[in-house]
């Protein structure tokens, strides 16, 4: 029974899509455990803090990302084999250098943010307006995150672009 209003020649690219982005989603996860368990140093509490934080936005995403595959009637991945090879995200060491994790955790938002708008890309082919929402929300949330740690990241003395629109007299 179809009870979605999408095109189901188009769907199966919707589905593959996101699968990729739940393996995305999984590594990411795991990552940040890894590094909220391992942070040391003077940063010790901000970022174990910020860590928990985006393992437990993810967990929900993850969760989110599944239930979504499953209103399109497909069954999601689950195993984490095919996480691995599905993903572009890699699995990270223990890195006692905080500053290495955060530049690490802003190389996996950048792949996230690239499968996220391949998702968007193949549910507007097929008329998928309940993807398009849910990625166009993710997307706007790990910008602002992304954001934040690129801030905390550059040092204290390092400006924003100046927007060079003129100003009205």
């Amino acid at each position: 029974m179809n009870y979605l209003n999408i095109n189901q020649d188009k769907i199966e690219s919707v589905v593959d899509e996101l699968n990729i982005l739940l393996a995305d989603h999984h590594i990411y996860y795991q990552n940040l455990r890894t590094f909220h368990w391992n942070v040391l140093g003077k940063n010790f509490f901000d970022l174990h803090q910020k860590f928990e934080h985006l393992y437990n936005e993810t967990r929900l995403k993850i969760d989110e990302l599944a239930e979504r595959i499953l209103t399109l009637g497909y069954h999601p991945l689950s195993k984490g084999s095919q996480y691995l090879e599905m993903t572009s995200i890699k699995e990270v060491d223990i890195i006692v250098d905080d500053t290495q994790m955060v530049k690490s955790i802003l190389g996996n938002h950048k792949i996230l943010l690239m499968q996220m708008s391949m998702v968007l890309k193949v549910a507007q082919e097929a008329g998928d307006e309940g993807t398009i929402d849910l990625i166009g929300a993710y997307i706007r949330e790990l910008e602002k995150e992304s954001w934040m740690l690129n801030a905390w990241y550059k040092k204290a003395d390092q400006e924003l672009h100046i927007s060079k629109m003129p100003v009205k007299k």
